[in-house]
């Protein structure tokens, strides 16, 4: 676990340190800084910071935006090599956003989804920006739909590589505790109701995913910090308190960390840092019980208790963790859309729809056989009719296993629809993603045209200067030279007798 800058008694900190979570120990990490030019990065100067968004991606570490004592007017995104432990700025095209700290940055594929924060002047956004990864190309997105007020220090996750969740964060008078969530691909916002124990209002607060679980760890709300660790199931969008802590606990308090990993092959998530009235450098973990029913397809489950012993160099500190689960929430449909379809279907309604025929065709032919059975014992002077209706319900039987063998049929269509859907959509964002390489190539050619237009036009306008200059003195030339021939003109008119025209003539003698 990695952990790089941030605030300490109002001073910014530029310092990295990496946590061992095999072994528990702290070691800091000595930097550099790159001094020669790269392809993809020029010399940084390091800057400490607080409030910004750190990322792994690939052997590398992003690191976005933040305060700073002396802010840029664009935010700036700085790489750290793990290898070389070395930092450069990430060269970047595109119109960067504005400089700020309290973003959320969320990595969806190899894109960075950027919203909200606050700027130097501590104005609060709510502009949502994305960082191509393969191009390295800024994109700012104007989404349609009521986008979350204004806000920073709020908790972003992904789910689905689709939906980009919004939850909290703060204002300069007050905290929010609204999910907002952001459709990927149609750009829309929605506000959706939130189920179960939904979390009181806080901003500061931390969030990781595992699965389609999403866990928020502290904050606060200006007056106390947040007690309870929650989750968010995202497939149902139901909230569950998983522990509670004392309000003066690390636990619960702003601008902590939080990372998952994993110990003898079980997740755990791992906290560290953090301000509650004093600043803290305290490490708890927890292992959440992911055998629990916090997976959408076993809804009602009980959750199974868990403990994990938290580590703070030679404290170990137990926590217990019950995950409640509510049984009241529905399993939101995911619906798929293609430009050249307009086939809508959900990938959980298609099986149960399968099932629920298959079913209730077996139950209508068990019926059938029964009320045959029955009829046959309580009438055994009617044994004739018995065989005919026997071979009735045979006959119905066998219509019934054809239209059974109908649905088998139209479900495969159904598949190979949905795969060739799925297919096509692969086909249009490899499209997308080469328009975009080409739009960053001709956004470089039509910069670098522009500078060797302005340089011509300056050339011109120099060359302007010259002839106009030229032009006066040519005149000046031809008076000169008119008043040239004057004078001799003079001269030989006078004879060439000299005249006295200053001083005294001599005395005569």
């Amino acid at each position: 676990m990695y952990m790089y800058g941030g605030n300490h008694n109002g001073r910014y900190l530029g310092d990295l340190h990496v946590l061992d979570l095999k072994n528990w120990t702290w070691s800091r990490v000595e930097t550099k800084v790159v001094t020669g030019s790269q392809e993809t990065s020029s010399p940084a100067k390091l800057t400490h910071c607080a409030g910004h968004s750190l990322i792994p991606w690939d052997n590398q570490l992003l690191s976005i935006g933040g305060h700073t004592k002396d802010p840029s007017e664009s935010m700036p995104v700085m790489v750290f090599d793990l290898h070389c432990c070395s930092w450069s700025i990430l060269k970047t095209y595109g119109k960067p956003p504005i400089s700020r700290g309290g973003q959320s940055v969320t990595l969806v594929g190899k894109s960075l989804v950027i919203f909200g924060g606050q700027d130097a002047k501590r104005s609060l956004l709510n502009d949502l920006h994305i960082l191509d990864l393969d191009t390295m190309t800024w994109e700012e997105i104007d989404a349609v739909g009521s986008p979350p007020t204004p806000r920073s220090d709020h908790a972003a996750a992904v789910h689905a590589e689709r939906y980009l969740l919004i939850f909290g964060g703060g204002s300069h008078a007050t905290c929010f505790d609204d999910l907002h969530v952001l459709d990927l691909q149609t750009m829309e916002w929605s506000r959706h109701t939130q189920q179960g124990d939904a979390p009181t209002p806080r901003a500061g607060h931390a969030g990781v995913t595992i699965g389609e679980n999403w866990y928020i760890v502290g904050g606060g709300d200006n007056k106390s910090g947040a007690s309870k660790t929650v989750v968010l199931n995202m497939s149902t969008l139901a909230w569950s308190v998983v522990t509670s802590v004392q309000e003066h606990v690390p636990l619960a308090s702003e601008g902590l960390s939080l990372v998952v990993s994993s110990y003898n092959g079980e997740d755990i998530v791992v906290a560290f840092g953090g301000y509650n009235g004093h600043y803290n450098n305290e490490v708890n973990v927890l292992k959440p019980s992911h055998k629990s029913s916090l997976k959408s397809k076993i809804m009602g489950a009980s959750a199974v208790p868990d403990s994990f012993s938290a580590v703070n160099n030679a404290t170990t500190r137990d926590i217990e963790s019950e995950i409640k689960v509510s049984q009241e929430g529905k399993v939101r449909e995911i619906v798929m859309d293609n430009v050249n379809s307009r086939l809508k279907v959900s990938s959980r309604q298609f099986k149960r729809c399968e099932y629920q025929i298959r079913l209730d065709n077996h139950k209508f032919t068990m019926h059938l056989l029964f009320f045959s059975f029955v009829f046959w014992i309580l009438n055994p002077q009617v044994e004739g009719k018995a065989d005919r209706i026997i071979t009735t319900l045979k006959s119905e039987k066998e219509e019934v296993e054809a239209s059974l063998n109908k649905e088998k049929i139209q479900t495969l269509q159904l598949k190979e629809e949905l795969a060739e859907i799925d297919t096509r959509n692969t086909e249009l964002y490899k499209e997308l993603q080469s328009v975009r390489n080409q739009l960053a190539a001709e956004q470089s050619r039509c910069f670098k045209l522009e500078v060797e237009v302005a340089e011509l036009r300056q050339k011109l306008q120099t060359m302007e200067t010259l002839q106009k200059e030229l032009e006066l003195l040519q005149r000046q030339r031809a008076v000169a030279s008119e008043q040239a021939a004057t004078m001799n003109a003079k001269r030989q008119s006078s004879g060439g007798v000299w005249g006295w025209l200053a001083g005294t003539p001599p005395p005569k003698t």
